[in-house]
């Protein structure tokens, strides 16, 4: 099968990233404007203040387009999407607590939302789509791991939906982004003074990836894709006690217990994928168990299949953070950590 080049895929471009004004969304933009030159990058996402804060950072950019509009409004997407390539799709309710009390509201945005743009990405002929997923996904705690689940299989059996049609559906699935807003960093961080971290039990462990892995996983799904893989990139985890003492070596720990909906350990890859996940050098393919797509050598590619009792999580991996990495890292992205 052949395969555009990467360079030359983005390159001169209509990109469209849904939620593009978030954590993922302003490093996907810096990175891809400077690597591919895309003739047009749209940031396409609900909040017009958010917009407006991005908006003056590219403001002598004239790739860089802004529209206001919903996922769960469709008319609105297929208007965005007139003469779009590619898509990322970044926009989610994401906040575990917030979606378990407000869960009408995570199903519209998670599930809505991804039926509403598989239907007006093929509707318009956009090429390829990537979609964000979730460790939260795999085996499910919590109502915003079950509506990324959700998602991650609209997206997946997206490619077989509209038969004939060529818009191609991916997913790039990972864990805590370090120094993301909302995160365990920066909430550290902002009341590391106090001298007390809330830890919420001793044993947890998180997978750690920066926001530039995260956008390089995406870049590799637009060019490796033939539809339907879920990528996993490997990468380090770290105690969450270390962590701890990363951001904050003097301040005393303070057990609070397990917030509802949350995990002991992350999750990427659970028992019932084993048999259709291949391994590559620096990641994970899950194959879509439908269609026989999990056979298909194209798809394969250079892959080896997993063990059958082969999981992902961040108690099992083989590559760990120590606490001198991660400070080092605060210390050179401490202007960034948070921010967005």
């Amino acid at each position: 099968m052949h395969h555009e080049n990467k360079k030359i895929m983005l390159t001169n471009s209509s990109i469209l990233i849904t939620g593009g004004t978030g954590s993922f969304g302003h490093t996907f933009v810096t990175l891809t404007l400077a690597k591919y030159n895309p003739r047009r990058l749209v940031i396409f996402s609900r909040d017009e203040m958010k917009q407006w804060e991005m908006a003056k950072l590219y403001s002598d950019d004239k790739r860089v387009r802004f529209f206001i509009g919903d996922v769960r409004d469709k008319d609105r997407l297929a208007r965005a999407l007139h003469g779009v390539d590619y898509v990322v799709h970044a926009a989610a309710t994401k906040i575990v607590p917030t979606a378990e009390y407000n869960p009408f509201e995570c199903v519209k945005t998670n599930i809505i939302g991804a039926m509403n743009l598989i239907d007006a990405c093929i509707d318009k002929g956009v090429k390829r789509v990537v979609a964000l997923s979730t460790d939260k996904a795999s085996s499910p705690a919590n109502l915003y791991g079950a509506t990324k689940l959700a998602s991650d299989k609209l997206f997946v059996a997206g490619n077989a939906y509209a038969g004939g049609h060529n818009t191609r559906f991916g997913v790039v699935r990972y864990g805590n982004v370090m120094g993301s807003r909302g995160s365990v960093i920066p909430f550290f961080m902002s009341i590391a003074g106090k001298g007390v971290l809330p830890i919420t039990d001793a044993r947890m462990t998180r997978f750690m990836i920066t926001l530039e892995q995260g956008v390089e996983l995406v870049w590799h799904a637009f060019d490796d894709m033939v539809g339907g893989e879920i990528y996993v990139r490997k990468i380090p985890s770290m105690k969450l006690t270390d962590i701890a003492a990363a951001v904050a070596p003097a301040a005393r720990l303070d057990i609070i217990g397990i917030r509802p909906g949350e995990k002991l350990h992350e999750q990427m890859i659970g028992y019932e994928d084993a048999s259709h996940t291949y391994e590559y050098d620096d990641h994970y393919k899950i194959l879509p168990a439908i269609h026989s797509w999990s056979r298909d050598p194209a798809r394969i590619k250079n892959g080896r299949q997993v063990t059958p009792d082969f999981t992902y999580r961040s108690d099992n991996n083989s590559e760990w953070m120590d606490v001198g990495t991660l400070r080092s890292w605060i210390e050179h992205n401490r202007d960034k950590t948070g921010k967005f």
